[in-house]
């Protein structure tokens, strides 16, 4: 599992996924072909700017777009979310070559790559907008992380209760523009640099065989 990082921030600076425009920003644009095979994952582990760096990183995966899901105000903005009464979490929509990786690797990368125990909460980014959720787009999905969730409470893996939602997916609002590719765009940010980079070193270690040459 990760090793947290929180204990260097409160020694420095405390950091939070604040979102802030950053108009010096890369952009990418994805071409995928009409004739490949793609299927869609949608995945929350707190803030989008983590998910989406280390999901960016996986052989097989075409895209991944940061953005709002399951709430229930229509197109929210950043600021209606982080007011707390949209209902949505701040997920990665992932659209993905499943002859290359699958939906069970997937589930894994998510599974250990955040801490699916704190409800409402990924170290110092506190809300219902930072819940762990998987949203599942069929009933295969829906049985497949039910049964990782399952496999890994009756482990004993974690010392507390795994509290990750798998909820069907109903909706989607890609996220402002200057938070799309974040991390790749703002990597000497605070936020970037002491929450962000660790996670990704540590991501990089682990699943070497899965990332992108």
């Amino acid at each position: 599992m990760f090793l947290s990082v929180f204990a260097i921030l409160n020694t420095l600076l405390s950091v939070s996924c604040v979102h802030k425009e950053n108009n010096n920003k890369m952009t990418a644009d994805f071409v995928i072909s009409e004739d490949r095979l793609t299927d869609t994952a949608t995945l929350g582990t707190g803030c989008f700017w983590c998910t989406e760096a280390i999901f960016q990183q996986l052989k097989g995966v075409l895209k991944v777009t940061a953005g709002y899901s399951g709430g229930h105000v229509p197109n929210p903005t950043y600021d209606e979310v982080c007011a707390k009464n949209t209902g949505h979490a701040e997920v990665v929509q992932v659209v993905y070559d499943p002859s290359i990786i699958t939906y069970d690797e997937l589930l894994q990368v998510f599974w250990e790559t955040h801490d699916p125990t704190t409800l409402n909460r990924q170290g110092n980014d506190i809300g219902p907008q930072y819940r762990s959720v998987v949203f599942y787009h069929n009933n295969k999905q829906q049985e497949k992380a039910q049964n990782y969730k399952d496999d890994l409470e009756k482990s004993g893996c974690w010392d507390k209760k795994i509290v990750t939602a798998v909820e069907p997916f109903k909706n989607f609002y890609s996220a402002e523009n200057y938070h799309q590719n974040y991390f790749n765009n703002n990597g000497s940010q605070p936020y970037c640099y002491y929450v962000i980079r660790p996670k990704l070193e540590k991501f990089e270690k682990v699943f070497r065989d899965k990332i992108k040459e």
